[in-house]
C-alpha cells in the first residue's frame, strides 16, 4: 500500500541553504522514491547468481553482494551496463561486452518484475521538500540513468511535481555519458532554463554527488539513507557540500493556520 504523500503547511520555508539556489535537479532512486532497495535487491540476485556460475580465483571475493556497501560502491547512480562491469571488475572477474550485457539483462528482468509485483513509495520528506520549491516557485527537474524512472515516478504519485524529467531513454538518444560525469544533470538545468552554478544537484550516490560537484552547481545535497557509518563522510569527500538522512530537515516547519 502506498504511504501517504506529505502534507504541506502554508507556513513551511526552505532552508536558509536554498538562498540563492533557483532550480534544483533531483535524482530518483534513493531520492525521490524508495526504488534503490528494489535496484539494490535484484542486483544482488543478479550478481550473486554469476558469482556462483563464475567464482573468482581469489576466494576473498567470492563473498555475495552487499546491498549496501557494494550498491554504494559500484552501482548506485551508473548506467546498468556501468554498473555491472564496475562490479565484475572489482571482484577480479573478465567483463567482456556479452558478460556485461548478459548480467545487466539478468538485472533488468528481476527488476521489473518486482517494480509490477509491488511498487515503489516516494519519501515523504522529499515529496514536503519538492512542494514547498514549488510554492516558493523555484523549478524542479528530475533526473535519473534509469529507464524506468517516469513509470516510478508516476507510480508514485509524484511525476506532476517536477517540471522537466530526464530519464536513462533520453540520455540515450542524446548520448549523454553517465555518472560521474555531470552531463545528465546539466541537461536536466538547461531544461530548466539555470546555469549549474545557479542551481542544485541532490543525490544519494557517490557518483551522483561527484557529477554534481564536476558539473560547477551551486549546491550538491547528499541524501544517506544506507544505515552505514562512514557513508556521510564519504558523500562528503566525492563532492557535496551538504548530507541529510531525510530531505524533510531542509524545510523549516510552520504551524498549519
Amino acid at each position: 500500500m502506498r504511504r501517504p504523500l506529505a502534507p504541506v503547511t502554508s507556513r513551511d520555508t526552505l532552508a536558509p541553504v536554498f538562498r540563492d539556489v533557483r532550480a534544483v535537479v533531483f535524482d530518483t532512486d534513493g531520492v525521490i522514491t524508495d526504488s534503490a532497495r528494489v535496484h539494490a535487491a535484484a542486483w544482488k540476485t543478479a550478481f550473486d547468481a554469476h558469482l556462483r556460475a563464475h567464482p573468482p580465483r581469489d576466494p576473498r571475493l567470492r563473498r555475495p553482494f552487499d546491498v549496501r556497501d557494494d550498491y554504494l560502491r559500484h552501482v548506485d547512480g551508473k548506467s546498468r551496463l556501468d554498473g555491472a562491469a564496475a562490479f565484475l571488475r572489482a571482484r577480479g572477474l573478465d567483463t567482456p561486452e556479452e558478460t556485461v550485457r548478459a548480467v545487466a539483462a539478468d538485472k533488468e528482468r528481476l527488476f521489473t518484475e518486482r517494480l509490477r509485483a509491488h511498487g515503489v513509495d516516494a519519501y515523504p520528506g522529499t515529496v514536503r521538500l519538492v512542494r514547498t520549491l514549488r510554492r516558493a516557485g523555484i523549478p524542479r527537474a528530475a533526473a535519473s540513468a534509469s529507464r524506468h524512472a517516469g513509470e516510478l515516478l508516476a507510480r508514485a504519485g509524484v511525476l506532476d511535481l517536477f517540471d522537466v524529467l530526464v530519464d536513462g531513454g533520453e540520455a540515450a538518444r542524446l548520448g549523454l555519458p553517465g555518472k560521474p560525469r555531470p552531463d545528465l544533470f546539466l541537461e536536466a538545468a538547461r531544461r530548466l532554463g539555470v546555469p549549474a552554478p545557479r542551481a542544485a544537484v541532490v543525490e544519494d550516490a557517490l557518483a551522483g554527488v561527484e557529477a554534481g560537484r564536476r558539473g560547477g552547481f551551486a549546491l550538491v545535497i547528499g541524501v544517506d539513507r544506507t544505515g552505514v557509518p562512514d557513508t556521510r563522510q564519504r558523500l562528503l569527500r566525492h563532492g557535496a557540500d551538504i548530507v541529510v538522512c531525510d530531505l524533510g530537515e531542509l524545510v523549516v516547519r510552520g504551524e498549519p493556520k
